[in-house]
């Protein structure tokens, strides 16, 4: 059985929609925010973040992207993303790749900009760049979905997913609704997902 380590609000949300969407049985572990972590979970989260997802043969990993495209490969009959061989593969696996080495680094940057400078005082400077980053990345993501209905393929995938849990945590949320038409467009189908819905009570994404 997978194990799966979160929080809510933070990019377990994926994860936890991967494998509801799979279908697949997994325990959750709710892990708090401490600057004194457990050392048992430092061994399978060096960095201290979540999401982490046991396998089921007992390897741990770490990085939402990649444990989506794991579950995705893992479980293919959930159609989770575009199958391996399917031309939107590339798509599927270039802004997967995207959303987590742009958009969500300048996330951390953003709520975590202390980590990110030596200066006490250059907190602002180092969230206002990444504020600047966020909006350039989701305005790329803003135009890949113009005239279609999903990021990638003919149907939702994870892809979808992951973007509308990252725009949901900018930080001024309505003007990025009003910035990017086509986002909120998604975003709105999403919000009236059943699951995205059940899910958002407990991770409080979005208002109800």
């Amino acid at each position: 059985m997978y194990k799966l380590y979160t929080r809510p609000g933070s990019g377990g949300f994926v994860v936890e929609a991967a494998l509801a969407l799979a279908n697949v049985p997994f325990e959750q572990v709710d892990v708090p925010k401490s600057e004194r972590p457990d050392p048992a979970f430092l061994d399978i989260s060096p960095l201290n973040q979540v999401p982490v997802l046991t396998l089921p043969d007992g390897r741990s990993m770490t990085e939402s992207a990649a444990i989506c495209i794991l579950l995705a490969e893992r479980h293919p009959q959930a159609r989770l993303a575009p199958a391996v061989d399917a031309p939107a593969r590339a798509d599927f696996l270039r802004w997967m790749a995207f959303m987590s080495s742009v958009l969500y680094p300048a996330m951390l940057r953003f709520y975590y900009a202390h980590r990110y400078t030596t200066d006490a005082d250059g907190t602002k400077a180092v969230k206002q760049a990444a504020i600047a980053e966020m909006d350039r990345g989701f305005a790329v993501l803003d135009s890949a979905l113009k005239g279609r209905d999903w990021l990638v393929g003919d149907q939702m995938s994870l892809a979808d997913i992951y973007l509308v849990m990252l725009v949901a945590w900018h930080p001024d949320i309505d003007s990025a609704r009003a910035a990017w038409p086509d986002i909120e467009r998604l975003w709105a189908r999403l919000r009236d997902h059943p699951l995205l819905k059940a899910l958002n009570t407990s991770h409080e994404m979005w208002p109800g």
